[in-house]
């Protein structure tokens, strides 16, 4: 059996310098924080319009938004089409994150 892989919607996009720079200057837009929950750390540049349906804002500063892993998971669910997490299962990784030491592995909110 071998492994999945996946044609990623803008992969061509993401490899180019021009979106290295524009990711950059999107999280100094933000502050380095995320936009909805006010999170620093791990950081992720969102398109709010997706690059797969809108592929013409893939470089707009507009359509950039800074998110934490969680948040941009959660979007992400959202988009395409998976159900939000059982609030009982998020408790519980809630709970296991806090109780993991910094730079240990986090549970991931996928």
């Amino acid at each position: 059996m071998g492994v999945k892989t996946y044609k990623r919607a803008g992969a061509d996009i993401y490899r180019t310098p021009r979106w290295k720079a524009l990711r950059a200057l999107a999280k100094r837009r933000d502050g380095y924080r995320c936009v909805q929950c006010g999170a620093a750390g791990d950081l992720e540049v969102d398109h709010i319009k997706p690059v797969r349906t809108h592929r013409e804002l893939a470089f707009d500063l507009s359509n950039l938004q800074t998110l934490c892993v969680p948040c941009h998971s959660r979007k992400t669910r959202v988009e395409i089409g998976l159900a939000e997490i059982d609030p009982r299962r998020q408790a519980w990784r809630d709970l296991v994150n806090e109780l993991t030491p910094k730079g240990g592995t986090q549970c991931s909110t996928v």
